[in-house]
């Protein structure tokens, strides 16, 4: 939890009080219905909350700005950014209902008033968004061609519409396609903890 505060000291009580109750929410619907490996459960702060939150360091979202979280599992990344950002505006979506079920649930003990949870495919969201975020959800192409339909046109942040991916791993040939174009962060460049030594944030203006 003292990760948190740490790179993020500005943050309000009530967004205090939200990252706090985290654990105890997501340590008993994990219990319940497994969307975290139950070893990692310990390290949620740092492998889910935090490098979720790595996406702030590479943007900050303008009051409105309107984000689609693709494949959320139980949360991550909108979640914790949705905490963060309380002015923007979240739509998270995932196939898998029983995940769903752990975001919503948790959305709504937190009393989220910025985000809206859906069971579907992404293939079957038509929304219009300024970007589109994920946890290595799929190869970068694949989700590329997928998301293309959703984002907007109309830009209004200082960084252009598009994709915004965490990623772990090699990526050079994953980002071949983009190598143009896509910019690659190194997480550890933000937050000093081992874990993130080969973590990256991927950007993809589309």
């Amino acid at each position: 939890m003292q990760e948190i505060f740490k790179y993020f000291q500005w943050l309000s009580n009530v967004q205090k009080a939200q990252f706090d109750a985290l654990f105890a929410l997501y340590s008993d619907w994990n219990a319940k219905i497994n969307v975290i490996s139950r070893r990692d459960i310990e390290n949620l702060y740092i492998h889910h909350v935090l490098h979720s939150l790595a996406i702030a360091q590479v943007i900050n979202f303008k009051n409105n700005t309107k984000i689609l979280d693709v494949g959320t599992g139980g949360g991550f990344p909108g979640i914790p950014l949705a905490i963060l950002f309380e002015n923007v505006n979240f739509t998270l979506i995932d196939s898998v209902g029983k995940k769903v079920k752990v975001a919503t649930e948790v959305s709504k003990s937190l009393e989220l008033k910025n985000v809206e949870i859906k069971q579907l495919r992404a293939e079957e969201e038509h929304g219009k968004f300024d970007y589109a975020v994920s946890r290595a959800v799929m190869p970068l192409a694949d989700l590329v061609k997928i998301i293309k339909k959703n984002i907007s046109k109309e830009q209004k942040n200082a960084l252009p519409n598009g994709l915004i991916c965490l990623k772990g791993g090699e990526l050079a040939h994953e980002i071949l396609p983009f190598k143009n174009i896509a910019q690659t962060y190194a997480i550890n460049d933000f937050f000093k903890e081992e874990y993130f030594k080969t973590k990256k944030v991927v950007f993809v203006p589309i």
